[in-house]
């Protein structure tokens, strides 16, 4: 029976009336039949039947209630399973020693490597998979008081046992039966931007926890700005501020997050949001026909701005290992302008000198981005750039593999999210709609409710509040919530962390499960605070 996933009752099971079988006793006193005569015979005398147990009976047991929800649950009938005095974690492969050392500690259990499992214990493994894609799904089962993990990655049973660890978080049981469980879709973000703001490794750290137990797998850090650069750099140490993460941190930061399956995915923006390059390497400014100069914009025509950038993409793809990269690419402001060519004479030479006489400055910009991606293909980067980074209609077009990190239709040229995706683009959904939390709340941003999210939006609504043709879902690769620190000093880093903790709830739970949520928005929070 597979039930509803969004049952919300107690996990813990409701124990089924107790059948007591009476025996009886014959000769017994008590009121009972009178006793046998001396004088029968032994051989008369009837064997004294042993007392029948006393036996238990279960009702179907529900869906599990965590968060996100289970995609589906077979229903079965015992007493489910809690963690209890002398329960283990045992696996079948010593590749699942880390999940299975962190379940242990969790659930205050011993971890017992490859040992035979018995009653009480959790079982890791991983099973056959001929599949070339990457697989989260995983296989969660409850039967005579064991759980077993099944899934063909270690991400798979790293996300059942998040499951099990929500289920029985507050003295919870988790229930009898089969969880079958995977993602609807693929990439699941919170974006932080370190940049403006100094966020410490430890904050940091906490919200890796947070976000690996909520299944999420990718942490942006957009670590460069006008404001700031806050990663130490061997390359340029000159564009470094004094508050920033050391190498060191950083380094234990992508440790944390590969224990938790979490990809950290690095910005560094560029051509715009350069600040604190121009600052160190001011005759990179770009300065209109008045010699006005546009703020965090450096000049594309100049060889050494391509140079600088590069010395940091490359120092950076050594730091960070993971399978994506963040090009950035947004808001150039020569490009603000209502006519760029007159206004940047320079960038409009530059762009006819490389790619012919109808070429434009948008083609220019368009050729810093192809160049950037070419910069980081030998390291095997899954690439992505901010949607207003991409134009139409020049003779320059930005590479197919490219995948546009769709934010905002406010912008200047902006383009509506189904232009991209007719082009066969992937997108990843950062809709500033619901998923901007700007502090200080400025250009009419509004800090986002967890309620809104839950109830209004999905993937498929990538700009403002209307979806697109879900004949594109496939292309629609997952989504980032994103804090932007604007104006850093509205909120302290405590403050941030309670203001995106039901957002990221919500967020999280329309990334996993495409289908309608079965809970209110209130019986969504109470379960959160029960699960933790």
């Amino acid at each position: 029976m597979i039930q509803r996933r969004f049952a919300f009752a107690s996990a813990g099971l409701v124990a089924g009336a107790v059948v007591l079988a009476v025996a009886v006793w014959p000769g017994g006193g008590g009121g009972g039949a009178p006793a046998a005569s001396p004088s029968r015979s032994k051989a008369a005398v009837s064997p004294t039947p042993s007392p029948t147990k006393p036996t238990k009976s279960y009702p179907l047991s529900e869906a599990p209630a965590t968060i996100p929800a289970v995609r589906e649950h077979s229903a079965a009938r015992g007493p489910g399973w809690k963690p209890r005095d002398g329960g283990r974690v045992v696996v079948g492969d010593e590749d699942l020693a880390d999940e299975g050392k962190l379940l242990a500690g969790e659930l205050k259990l011993k971890y017992a490597g490859d040992a035979d499992p018995r009653k009480g214990d959790v079982e890791l493994a991983l099973t056959e998979d001929d599949s070339e894609e990457r697989d989260e799904s995983y296989s969660l089962s409850v039967k005579a008081q064991r759980v077993k993990i099944t899934a063909p990655e270690e991400a798979g049973v790293f996300y059942g046992t998040r499951t099990l660890k929500q289920e029985v978080r507050g003295d919870r049981t988790a229930p009898e039966g089969v969880v079958r469980d995977e993602p609807a879709k693929p990439q699941r973000g919170f974006m932080i931007d370190i940049a403006r703001k100094h966020f410490d490794a430890e904050w940091i750290e906490d919200r890796i926890r947070e976000l690996g137990d909520l299944k999420y797998n990718q942490l942006g850090l957009h670590f460069s700005d006008d404001q700031a650069f806050r990663i130490e750099s061997d390359s340029h140490p000159e564009i470094v501020s004094r508050d920033h993460l050391t190498k060191a941190q950083v380094r234990r930061i992508l440790k944390l997050a590969a224990s938790r399956h979490i990809t950290v995915v690095p910005e560094i923006d560029s051509p715009g949001h350069l600040g604190t390059v121009i600052a160190a390497h001011p005759s990179l400014q770009l300065r209109d026909t008045r010699g006005v100069a546009a703020r965090g914009a450096v000049d594309i025509s100049k060889p050494l701005a391509a140079e600088i950038v590069d010395d940091l993409l490359e120092e950076y793809a050594d730091l960070f290992p993971g399978r994506y990269w963040h090009l950035g690419a947004d808001e150039y402001q020569a490009l603000t302008v209502s006519d760029p060519e007159a206004s940047y004479p320079q960038l409009a030479s530059a762009a006819r000198e490389k790619y012919g006489p109808d070429a434009r400055v948008e083609d220019l910009a368009t050729g810093w981005l192809n160049d950037r991606a070419e910069t980081m293909r030998p390291y095997e980067r899954g690439l992505r750039a901010w949607n207003d980074g991409f134009f139409s209609g020049g003779v320059e077009k930005a590479d197919d593999d490219i995948d546009v990190a769709y934010w905002t239709g406010k912008e200047i040229g902006a383009r509506e999210p189904v232009e991209y995706l007719k082009e066969g683009r992937k997108v990843i959904n950062y809709n500033d709609e619901y998923l901007y939390y700007v502090l200080g709340q400025p250009n009419a941003f509004r800090y986002p409710t967890g309620q809104r999210i839950y109830e209004q939006w999905t993937p498929l609504v990538i700009r403002g509040t209307k979806p697109v043709d879900a004949r594109y879902d496939d292309q629609i690769l997952g989504g980032s919530f994103a804090v932007w620190c604007d104006l850093a000093n509205s909120q302290t880093q405590a403050q941030v962390a309670q203001g995106i903790r039901m957002p990221l709830r919500a967020t999280v739970q329309k990334l996993w499960d495409a289908r309608e949520p079965g809970l209110s928005w209130e019986a969504f929070v109470k379960l959160a605070d029960q699960v933790g």
